[in-house]
C-alpha cells in the first residue's frame, strides 16, 4: 500500500470512529426487580410490567405527610437508617449530603430517609438532626411510621431493615442508597459507604435526568 493511500485509510479510520464514539449513547440503567407479563384483556395487548414502590404514607421532620406524589415526576434517593447508629449510618448520611449538594438547586431530584427506628427517632429528633446538618425539607425529607411500616416499605427497596439484639445499635439494616425514577422504579443500588460508589449515584442520576426529558 503506498503511504498517501495508508494515511488516507488512517484518517477515514479515525473520522469514523471519532464520529462513532460521539454519538454513542450510554446504556440506559437497568429498572431493578423480576420483570412480569401482564396482557390487557380488551386489546390483547402484552406488556412488560416492573416492580414499583408502593403507596406510601409517611411524616417528616416538619409534620407533614409525604407521600409517594410528593416525587411524582422526581428522581430520588432513598436510604434506611437510624440516628442513634453506631456503624455505618453517620457515614450514609455524610454520602447522602454529597448527594444533597450536587443536585442542591434542581428540583427535580429529592431525597428520602426512613428511620428504622421510630420509637427513639421522633420528629423532633429528625428535625433536630436535618437542622444540624443543614438541609432543606423540601430537598431531603427525614421521615418516620409505625416500625412495621417502615420494615414492610424497606423490602420493596430490597432494603434490610429489622431490630436485632445480636447487631451494634440494635438493628440490623441495609447500607444501600437507593436509586428511583419517576415511575417509582429502582434504577440502581450504591453502597452508602463508598466515595466512589457516591460519585456513581451522581453521574448515573444526572443520566436518569437525560432520560426522563
Amino acid at each position: 500500500m503506498k503511504r498517501k493511500d495508508l494515511l488516507i485509510g488512517i484518517v477515514v479510520f479515525l473520522a469514523v470512529t471519532g464520529w462513532a464514539a460521539c454519538n454513542t449513547q450510554p446504556e440506559k440503567l437497568p429498572i431493578l426487580g423480576e420483570r412480569t407479563l401482564k396482557t390487557n384483556p380488551a386489546t390483547g395487548k402484552t406488556d412488560t410490567v416492573y416492580p414499583a414502590i408502593p403507596t406510601f404514607y409517611l411524616t417528616d421532620q416538619d409534620s407533614t405527610q409525604v407521600t409517594g406524589a410528593r416525587f411524582s415526576g422526581r428522581v430520588y434517593v432513598a436510604d434506611f437508617i437510624f440516628l442513634s447508629c453506631p456503624t455505618i449510618c453517620p457515614k450514609m448520611t455524610k454520602e447522602m449530603l454529597k448527594v444533597y449538594h450536587a443536585f442542591e438547586n434542581d428540583d427535580r431530584v429529592g431525597l428520602l430517609s426512613h428511620t428504622i427506628d421510630p420509637e427513639y427517632d421522633t420528629i423532633p429528633r429528625l428535625k433536630q438532626f436535618a437542622t444540624s446538618i443543614g438541609v432543606r425539607t423540601a430537598k431531603w425529607h427525614f421521615v418516620t411510621a409505625p416500625a412495621d411500616t417502615i420494615y414492610k416499605l424497606a423490602a420493596s427497596y430490597y432494603a434490610t431493615a429489622y431490630p436485632d439484639s445480636t447487631a451494634e445499635g440494635g438493628f440490623t439494616h441495609s447500607g444501600g442508597l437507593l436509586l428511583v425514577d419517576e415511575n417509582k422504579h429502582i434504577r440502581g443500588v450504591y453502597d452508602g459507604t463508598d466515595s466512589l460508589e457516591t460519585k456513581r449515584l451522581i453521574k448515573d442520576i444526572s443520566q436518569l435526568l437525560t432520560e426522563s426529558r
